[in-house]
């Protein structure tokens, strides 16, 4: 693609900064170039069978921001069965799943390529999918999508710029705006208002004021969404580069009452050393803090953990005599209520469980600084944890909010201490792989017993000495099982 080929800023808007706008030109033309060689082939096999072809939607944002990654997005006037045919023989590699709505899947030169034809498609107002209905023209393609920004395209191999609803100017600007009117938008695809709010946490920018009251105005729509879709957009916001942005638009507007109403009650509760407006902002601190102790990118489980660990304090609020308010148990409470939203929400299993245990889990570390720990405590404490202490360890640091930097300090230093410790316990007890001195086939000719409950139960046994105690010797081991096995009767 040749400078001369990109979007000038000649039309764009006092508003928009020239500088941005000269930026954003060098991004595409840079980006642009790098996958030019496969889009612009691909764009020539489309134009000998006499189709469009056009770079749309995320490419040419991500493009003119300088982020264009290796999954390209084109828009084309040829059906599904028509695009395959175009593909063979080209492709190394083509997919369907996306047939339904029209898009065809392919893999070429290390680059995954979605190739959709126009669509026209609106919601009934009433159901929770969208009607798929082909369209003929790029302009009503282009009008059809979420946001301006989005709204862009590139026909290919000719490489004219098409940008009919400024998107441009909204990059330049920072701005997230419908192409239309944002009730119309909404109104057509009600998970767009998450998906504005999902943007404002990935791209850092700001929803445009008449986006945002429609978005308050028309929250409720989003109930016409499957979960899983809302679960898909949730997660892409929570993993944002700024995540707290997005979180607060949910919560201004209502649309997080409609499926994470937990987040919007934390408003109402003050914490218990009165050291933060409400719950809430603490929740928001804690998130902050947890992005950024993260190593190698976004962590879905330990956001969700910190977004989630306080939320079984409107349900355990006391005040003492004293006037002091309190939120004792309100980990366990958090944890059955974040394992229920979850599940609501068709997460997988296994993340469910993660989120779960640390929300139970993030508690536990108060009151070591007081020297209360035995070594059989801290064993505990990191096999209750297991594969999560990595995570624990952060999500406990994030949660130290508190502006008496004196405090702070004293909180820090000793969960620095409990750290030191488990490292010396782990070097001579391998505490991630703590088990009973005896294993099962021991136990059993021990006791002179087959397999059943009662093995089961002398294995629990000794995983608790174990705990309790510390690595046994095999006579010990023996005597403390033989000891037990005569106080339940099950020797003599």
């Amino acid at each position: 693609m040749s400078e001369t080929s990109v979007p000038n800023s000649a039309s764009a808007p006092p508003s928009a900064s020239r500088s941005a706008l000269s930026a954003a030109q060098r991004n595409a033309v840079t980006e642009l170039l790098r996958v030019s060689p496969v889009a612009d082939e691909l764009g020539r096999r489309f134009a000998r069978a006499g189709h469009e072809l056009h770079l749309v939607g995320g490419s040419v944002r991500d493009a003119l921001l300088g982020r264009l990654g290796e999954d390209l997005d084109f828009a084309t006037d040829a059906h599904p069965d028509e695009t395959l045919r175009l593909l063979k023989g080209w492709a190394e590699a083509t997919w369907e799943t996306g047939r339904e709505f029209g898009t065809i899947g392919a893999q070429r030169d290390g680059l995954r390529l979605e190739i959709t034809t126009f669509r026209a498609e609106s919601y009934d107002q009433v159901s929770r999918n969208p009607v798929v209905r082909y369209g003929d023209n790029l302009a009503d393609d282009l009008r059809r999508r979420d946001f301006t920004i989005n709204a862009m395209a590139v026909s290919l191999p000719g490489h004219e710029f098409t940008d009919p609803h400024g998107g441009l100017a909204d990059l330049a600007d920072r701005v997230i705006r419908t192409p239309g009117t944002p009730a119309e938008s909404f109104g057509d695809d009600p998970l767009r208002m998450l998906r504005a709010a999902r943007f404002a946490a990935q791209l850092r920018f700001a929803v445009a004021p008449e986006a945002l009251a429609a978005m308050r105005a028309m929250a409720a729509d989003l109930d016409r969404i499957t979960a899983e879709r809302i679960r898909d957009e949730f997660t892409k916001l929570l993993c944002g580069a700024d995540p707290i942005a997005g979180l607060r638009l949910l919560v201004d507007t209502g649309l997080a009452d409609r499926f994470l109403p937990e987040l919007s009650g934390l408003k109402l509760e003050i914490d218990e050393h009165a050291q933060h407006k409400d719950v809430y902002e603490h929740t928001l601190i804690v998130v902050s803090n947890a992005v950024r102790l993260e190593e190698g990118g976004c962590d879905f489980v330990l956001r969700m953990a910190a977004l989630m660990h306080d939320v079984g304090k409107p349900a355990t609020k006391a005040v003492g005599s004293d006037g002091r308010v309190s939120f004792h148990h309100h980990e366990v409470v958090g944890a059955r209520l974040t394992k229920q939203r979850m599940k609501a929400l068709r997460f997988p299993k296994d993340v469910i469980s993660q989120v779960v245990g640390l929300v139970g889990l993030h508690l536990r570390f108060y009151g070591y600084g007081r020297g209360e720990w035995t070594d059989s405590a801290v064993r505990r404490y990191v096999t209750d944890a297991g594969e999560l202490l990595p995570r624990l360890h952060k999500l406990t640091r994030s949660d130290c909010t508190t502006r008496n930097r004196r405090k702070a300090a004293a909180l820090a230093a000793d969960y620095d201490a409990l750290e030191e410790r488990i490292a010396r316990i782990q070097a001579d007890e391998d505490l991630a792989r703590v088990r009973p001195d005896l294993d099962g086939n021991a136990i059993m000719e021990l006791l002179g017993v087959p397999p059943g409950p009662i093995v089961g139960r002398a294995w629990r046994h000794l995983k608790e000495l174990r705990l309790e105690r510390g690595p046994l010797d095999r006579d010990e081991a023996e005597a403390e099982l033989l000891r037990w096995a005569r106080e339940q009767g099950a020797a003599d």
